[in-house]
């Protein structure tokens, strides 16, 4: 018990101080759909842990604030209504101060909690809980960096926050050769994971090549100056009007000057380092690039069957593989049933973690997913064959 207690306020320490360099004004900060404020994060993984654990489990529990359930409700229909995402900047109330307090107040209550129960059922909802959390602190991440993309102040003037990492990579480019076989995916053991990992199945694999290492910047840039984002027949035809409609032209806050590219960092425009693997490109993108090499993308089997040998863990890697349930998948009753499976369409895989992936939040068989249009998650490309 008292590891999950000292899990559980790490884990809530931890989200803050992703925030410290914040200041106020940024904590609204909205700059597209897809994203939300600092503070919406703050407040959401907070109501989690109140309106799934506290309210049900915790007799004569006196609610935060009635109307958070309202505003701080992500998609869980179970649970009722909710603001519409789009409108999460809009809440200049309530405030930031009443936000912490906000979190305070129930980390207080969960502390209590689980000093006094040993209940497996709600063991198991902080423990997922923690992980939940664990995902937004990525989501906050990278959600702050787009928002400050968008001002232009913030690309003249820089900004400090979430330290990027340069990376560090083996020059190789070989290929892992993978012979043909029968594979176990899916998660197995006793520790925690996402219901959509359950259900270890076996897939015949044919032989394949995958790469060592991921896709450089260096790579990318001569993908772009041969050409590949003005060559139609590169693309599928979704991506082709992606790039059209939107007018791209090179990755996601990447811009070509007289003389360099630079793109943009938490401390304002740097220049690209060749040498560096590629990142924040879309699935779109990643389809492109790899048919301008005359190769594809791994399936999310073959990415897990040859996990073992890979060097991953710097990007999320794009996979030619729909997010689809394995077999015997079943969504839980209630509103935890709503959390992987009703999203199981549109939506492409991508494995393995991002430099900005909460440490221990990953595995070989984490599935993580979104639509292939979008990029401003760490996301890189490794190409198969």
């Amino acid at each position: 018990m008292t590891l999950l207690i000292n899990k559980f306020i790490k884990t809530r320490n931890r989200t803050i101080s992703l925030c410290e360099n914040l200041q106020t004004e940024d904590f609204n900060l909205q700059a597209a759909e897809f994203v939300s404020p600092p503070k919406w994060h703050l407040a959401h993984t907070t109501w989690f842990f109140e309106e799934m654990i506290l309210k049900r489990y915790v007799k004569a529990y006196q609610i935060f604030n009635p109307h958070f359930s309202l505003l701080f409700n992500s998609y869980y229909n179970h649970v009722g209504d909710r603001i519409e995402r789009k409108n999460r900047g809009l809440l200049s109330r309530p405030s930031v101060e009443e936000v912490f307090a906000y979190r305070k107040y129930v980390d207080d209550n969960i502390k209590l909690l689980l000093k006094n129960t040993s209940e497996q059922t709600v063991l198991e909802l902080v423990e997922l809980g923690i992980q939940h959390e664990e995902q937004h602190q990525e989501l906050l991440q990278t959600d702050i960096k787009y928002s400050l993309y968008k001002n232009p102040f913030n690309r003249i003037q820089g900004k400090k926050g979430v330290k990027e990492r340069k990376n560090s990579k083996d020059s190789s480019s070989s290929w892992i050769e993978m012979n043909e076989g029968i594979f176990e995916i899916g998660f197995e053991g006793n520790s925690f994971c996402f219901d959509n990992e359950l259900g270890m199945h076996k897939v015949f694999l044919s032989s394949y090549q995958i790469r060592k290492e991921l896709v450089t910047n260096g790579e990318f840039i001569e993908f772009i100056e041969a050409g590949g984002y003005e060559n139609f027949n590169l693309w599928l035809d979704d991506g082709w009007a992606w790039v059209k409609n939107n007018s791209i032209k090179a990755p996601l806050y990447w811009k070509k000057t007289d003389s360099e590219w630079v793109h943009f960092s938490f401390s304002g425009e740097l220049q690209i380092e060749p040498e560096d693997y590629l990142n924040h490109v879309s699935f779109y993108e990643a389809m492109a690039f790899a048919t301008w090499k005359g190769y594809r993308l791994p399936t999310e089997f073959e990415w897990e069957a040859a996990s073992e040998i890979l060097n991953w863990g710097q990007r999320w890697e794009w996979t030619n593989s729909a997010y689809l349930p394995y077999p015997g998948f079943t969504i839980a009753e209630g509103a935890v049933g709503e959390y992987n499976g009703k999203f199981m369409s549109n939506q492409m895989v991508l494995r393995g973690a991002s430099e900005v992936t909460t440490p221990g939040h990953s595995r070989k068989s984490y599935r993580n997913f979104f639509q292939p249009g979008l990029n401003w998650q760490y996301s890189g490309i490794r190409l198969a064959k």
